[in-house]
């Protein structure tokens, strides 16, 4: 086993750190402004993300900029959830309606639309990205992508769940120690007052092929996404710990599974107790706490997935680049660099990003900055402590995580193919990609 490369060289930045489908038109109502009647002269940015957990957030970061540089306007579009952002962001494209500022996921995004990306070396921000954190968006010594943050993910649970039900969360470090515990809660629903242990969201490909999946392979790729990016097969060498996790998770879930989307996992059943746990990350936080502020603060904390040889560690890394489209106008192209920059180097910029967004920075400089929600606080010390999985998925072929292993991953949760044959098509699938 390799221990992730990018997470032992920024350790000691952390400690001095302290985290689609609606309409592709952009327009006034879709803006964080709030000065509607700005001047004829001033430039206009489309923004175009996926990020609905920071929608309102960023919205009033947005305004806030607004308010400073009168003379630009931004005009805010979010695609995301149990939306289809690849799919709208190309709708977006092909119907000329081109935004200014967007995201791509990795290495695979970048190629396919490497033509439109501006040369973010020059910025602030592209100067001051931890080291390892632009690997996947650089090509030809330009810095094409600018990271959101870092993530981490994991099992969230209901510290007083566990509680009342006798499980010690600091044993579950083995398969073995999960399924016990499951079985505890199985047993004990009534009186614990939750529907299932789990709320698995097996109607979300993203959930099934990006996270649950990167777990697994993540090791098979020397947890280096370039190394997966440059691979010709996947061989799914833990296929069988995945197997095991997809069926207990969905075995022991509020059902049916294949219609439980992310809203409903997120919203209707681990914030309002239904549930025991849930697998996702530090991006849930604000949803949680819109739900259930106390709820979010002091009872909610993180698992490890369980593999392998990585006990008691976690998938940690970033989860999406902020890209500019060069094709518009030279001066929407720089407005566009210095609202990034802004975002991530100001003071104000850095302040709303760890209180609002409630990120684990991606850059230095931040070392004034207290990271803002429990959740987080776990993330950074498991990466503090070196105790990560690399974020290998974002290096797949283009489409994989979803159309490909998700897709097969559904119908054989729907009992229409063997998991034999999920990885049969899978590996296919990837192999066809890379010819």
């Amino acid at each position: 086993m390799k221990r992730n490369k990018f997470y032992s060289g920024i350790a000691t930045a952390l400690l001095a750190s302290t985290v689609a489908l609606s309409g592709c038109s952009f327009g006034s109502d879709d803006s964080g402004s709030s000065d509607d009647s700005a001047s004829g002269d001033a430039v206009t940015v489309d923004v175009f993300q996926f990020k609905v957990e920071f929608k309102d957030q960023f919205e009033e970061l947005v305004s806030m900029y607004e308010e400073e540089n009168p003379d630009v306007n931004i005009n805010v579009k979010t695609v995301g959830g149990g939306n289809d952002y690849g799919a709208s962001l190309k709708t977006s494209f092909s119907s000329g309606e081109e935004p200014d500022i967007f995201n791509v996921g990795g290495p695979t995004d970048v190629d396919e639309y490497e033509k439109y990306l501006a040369d973010l070396s020059d910025t602030d921000a592209a100067n001051a990205a931890l080291e390892g954190t632009l690997s996947g968006v650089s090509r030809n010594d330009q810095v094409l992508g600018l990271p959101f943050n870092q993530e981490g993910y994991g099992l969230l649970y209901n510290k007083k769940v566990f509680e009342e039900a006798g499980i010690n969360a600091e044993e579950i470090t083995t398969f073995e120690a999960l399924e016990e515990a499951v079985q505890t809660l199985e047993d004990q629903k009534g009186e614990l007052g939750i529907e299932a242990p789990f709320a698995f969201p097996a109607k979300e490909k993203w959930v099934i092929g990006n996270h649950l999946a990167n777990a697994y392979i993540a090791d098979e790729f020397n947890n280096d996404i370039m190394e997966a990016y440059e691979a010709d097969t996947i061989e799914f060498q833990m296929g069988d710990q995945m197997k095991r996790f997809v069926d207990l998770q969905n075995e022991y879930s509020v059902q049916p599974t294949l219609s439980l989307d992310y809203s409903q996992q997120v919203e209707e059943n681990f914030s309002l107790g239904k549930v025991a746990m849930i697998q996702q990350g530090n991006w849930v936080y604000n949803t949680v706490e819109s739900m259930d502020p106390e709820f979010a603060e002091n009872n909610v904390g993180l698992l490890p997935i369980p593999v392998e040889g990585y006990e008691g560690s976690i998938p940690v890394g970033v989860p999406n680049y902020w890209v500019v489209n060069k094709e518009s106008d030279d001066e929407v192209v720089q407005a566009s660099k210095d609202f990034l920059d802004w975002m991530y180097t100001s003071d104000q910029g850095k302040k709303f990003v760890t209180e609002e967004f409630k990120f684990i920075p991606a850059y230095e400089g931040y070392e004034d900055q207290e990271i803002a929600d429990p959740i987080s606080q776990e993330i950074y010390e498991y990466a503090n402590e070196g105790n990560t999985l690399g974020w290998v998925f974002l290096g797949a072929p283009t489409g994989w995580t979803e159309d490909a292993f998700g897709v097969a991953v559904q119908e054989y949760l729907a009992g229409d193919i063997s998991w034999e044959e999920v990885e049969q098509r899978a590996t296919k699938a990837w192999e066809d990609s890379r010819q």
